[in-house]
């Protein structure tokens, strides 16, 4: 009795921490679960001609329990990666462009910061000062990423204007991972 006693009092432990969690911890975890593995995805919304050039991948290369780097390919343009930084309970979103030399291109570290934990399957990142010095048109860019056991999707939104664009991954299929991009060394 004392050892079924013990368990239960175990396992609403465990019960209780986790949902101590915040939205933004949930997320990351979720997020984590996926490193070293890419995935081919579809632009849902927005096609443009940018995405036309080849399969679209993501590979979780970088984790930590503070940051997590996702390498976007197009085709072989390996020039950007998806930079996510927790703090705090909030996450911020950078969006880091490279030259095939590896150089920063002359728009780079473009994003925003979750205004609030959020929760597990989405975290939401309006532009923020820093975007909209670099890119004023960009100042009513909401970006979200959303997660769940089957999909990861990126999406854009302009507020203001007509521009939305979507690319969704299959979780459930993950492909080879592919080599290093821009500005990195395997």
């Amino acid at each position: 009795m004392k050892k079924l006693l013990f368990i239960l009092l175990c396992l609403f432990s465990i019960n209780a921490y986790a949902q101590q969690k915040s939205g933004a911890q949930q997320f990351w975890d979720l997020l984590k679960q996926h490193c070293g593995k890419a995935y081919q995805g579809e632009v849902t919304q927005g096609m443009t001609d940018a995405f036309k050039n080849g399969p679209l991948v993501m590979h979780v290369r970088l984790c930590n329990d503070s940051l997590i780097k996702i390498p976007f390919f197009v085709g072989e343009d390996k020039s950007r990666t998806w930079v996510l930084k927790l703090k705090n309970d909030r996450i911020l979103l950078k969006h880091d462009h490279r030259h095939a030399d590896g150089s920063e291109e002359k728009v780079t570290q473009y994003g925003g910061w979750t205004n609030n934990s959020g929760q597990a399957g989405i975290q939401i990142f309006p532009a923020d000062q820093e975007t909209a010095t670099l890119l004023p048109a960009a100042v009513g860019n909401i970006w979200w990423i959303t997660i769940d056991k089957d999909h990861f999707t990126y999406n854009l939104r302009r507020i203001g204007s007509d521009r939305l664009f979507t690319v969704k991954f299959d979780l459930n299929k993950p492909i080879a991972v592919p080599t290093a991009p821009w500005g990195w060394k395997d």
